[in-house]
This record gives C-alpha cells, sequence and structure tokens, in this order.
C-alpha cells in the first residue's frame, strides 16, 4: 500500500498529465475561439464536472459543505483570478511558438512559487528543496534558450509572465485550501475547486458578454471538444488542490515539471515536432531536479 506521506507526489503526476491533454485540446480551440474563448472553456465546461465530484466526495465521506471562514475568500479569489490571467498568456504563448518550447518558458514557475509561497505562506524552503527548483528550472532554461526572432521573443515573454501568474495562482488555491483547516483535505480541496471554477465562469461569461458575445455562441457549437477540455481540466484542477493541501506549492509545482516530458511526449507524436539535443539535455536536468524534490519530501 502507498504510504500516505507520498499520495501528494501520486496526485501531482496524474494533474501533470490531465493537464497536458487539456492544454494540447486547448491549443485546438484556440484556432476556431479565439485566446479568451478556448481559456473560457476550461473554465465554464469544468464547472459542472467539479460539482460532480463535489458531491461524490459529500457522498464518500458522510459529509455536508463546510462553513468557508472570511479569509478563504481573498486567497480563493487571487487563486482565480490569477489562473484566469495565466491561462490567456500561455494560450497567446502558444500560437507562436512550439508547444513544448512555450511549456518550457512557463515552467519556470517553481522559482517565483517557492518565493510566494515562503512570503505569504510561511512555506519553509530547504536547501535541497532549493537545489531541486534551481536544478529543474535550469533544464527548462535549457530547453527555453534560443536564437529567437522578434516575433518568439514576445511568446518567450509571454511565457514568463504566465509561469509568474501560475506560481501566484497555486499559492492562492493553497492559502485557500489552508483557510479550511477543520475539513478533512479532500474536501477542502474539492470544495476549493468548486468555488474557484465558479467564479473564473462568472468573470469570463461576463467579461465576453459585455465585449465579444458572439463568442459564447461559438462555444456551445463547440461543445463537444469543449467538453472534453473542461472535464481534464477539472479532473488536473482536482489533483493539484488535493497535491497542495499535503504538500508545500513549491514542492508540487517542481515534481509538477513531469508535464515537460509529457507535452514533449505529444509535441513529438501529435504535432510532428522533433526534439533537439540541448533540449534533451534539458530533460535530464528536469528529471534530476524531480528526483531531488522527490528526496527533499
Amino acid at each position: 500500500m502507498l504510504d500516505p506521506s507520498w499520495l501528494w507526489a501520486l496526485f501531482t503526476i496524474i494533474a501533470a498529465a490531465a493537464q497536458t491533454v487539456r492544454n494540447a485540446t486547448q491549443r485546438e480551440l484556440t484556432a476556431k475561439l479565439g485566446t479568451v474563448g478556448a481559456t473560457h472553456v476550461r473554465f465554464l465546461f469544468g464547472f459542472p464536472f467539479a460539482l460532480v465530484f463535489l458531491a461524490g466526495v459529500m457522498v464518500a465521506l458522510g459529509q455536508g459543505l463546510p462553513r468557508p471562514p472570511p479569509m478563504f475568500w481573498p486567497w480563493v479569489v487571487v487563486g482565480a483570478v490569477a489562473q484566469v490571467g495565466a491561462t490567456l498568456l500561455m494560450l497567446a504563448a502558444m500560437t507562436d511558438r512550439s508547444f513544448v518550447v512555450v511549456y518550457a518558458y512557463i515552467k519556470t514557475e517553481p522559482v517565483q512559487v517557492a518565493l510566494f509561497g515562503l512570503v505569504f505562506l510561511g512555506d519553509a524552503v530547504t536547501p535541497l528543496l532549493a537545489a531541486a527548483i534551481v536544478t529543474a528550472t535550469a533544464g527548462v532554461v535549457m530547453m527555453a534558450i534560443k536564437r529567437d526572432t522578434p516575433s518568439s521573443l514576445m511568446a518567450t515573454l509571454l511565457g514568463l509572465a504566465a509561469g509568474a501568474m501560475f506560481a501566484l495562482s497555486a499559492v492562492g488555491f493553497r492559502g485557500a485550501i489552508l483557510r479550511l483547516d477543520g475539513s478533512s483535505y479532500v474536501m477542502a480541496a474539492t470544495l476549493t475547486v468548486v468555488v474557484g471554477l465558479m467564479l473564473q465562469s462568472v468573470l469570463l461569461s461576463f467579461y465576453l458578454r459585455l465585449r465579444n458575445p458572439g463568442v459564447l455562441t461559438v462555444i456551445m457549437r463547440a461543445w463537444r471538444p469543449s467538453l472534453s477540455a473542461g472535464f481534464m481540466g477539472a479532473l488536473a484542477s482536482q489533483f493539484w488542490f488535493l497535491a497542495f493541501a499535503l504538500a508545500t506549492a513549491a514542492s508540487v509545482r517542481t515534481l509538477a515539471l513531469v508535464e515537460v516530458l509529457f507535452a514533449q511526449a505529444i509535441s513529438r507524436f501529435a504535432f510532428g515536432q522533433r526534439t533537439s539535443l540541448q533540449e534533451g539535455a534539458g530533460i535530464v536536468l528536469i528529471v534530476i531536479g524531480v528526483i531531488l524534490v522527490l528526496w527533499a519530501q
């Protein structure tokens, strides 16, 4: 039987795999729906699945919904808004650059997560965890460094900004989960997923209704691929939040760099993009960093 202290790692790997599939699906939807529309899909179509997950948890645990304390709300709002901004930036970057290289820019995130987690949550960064973050991030940077054209420079900046926003989102959601300390970690994580997706769905629906209402109609017409992206997004969020409930955001997001390896596989087999020797060396460093973060825990 799996040691409970390792559950966060299992949750993280499942979340990373689900998120990679979701991102690939969203990338294909961007051409039809635009950046904002494709971003909205993961939240709008993910919310009903999150409600199903919450109902399942309530039945399985035999518990009612906990009452979130006042300090839960600022954290979950920060996490929800930052994630919307991060997803928009990520999809915008992916329209101009190799799928796996954009992932590399975004995955400089663990450094910012460690800093934000230390400052806002008091999550300690041990020397071994710091070494893991630096090693894995060095691998990401090695994969990302290219002789860029002006257009790809914009993708670089967008990718780095997306990484910072994802870092702030991770810390915000972990802060919200920790405020539900009277509930089981499964209930706390699942309720936070539901509230976060609800806020994001309302926010983007309102924005699109004001700025481009036609996109909402197109989204509904593309419901089949949108449903798939929504389910994978909700599934990924569920496991990310379970991991955040058990380990620091820095540990989770550093281990999450295995997602770059999943993205590499999708880039190679789905989009026909080859892996260079430089990218291969970066992957080796990422693997070493992942081993170190597991050792640190």
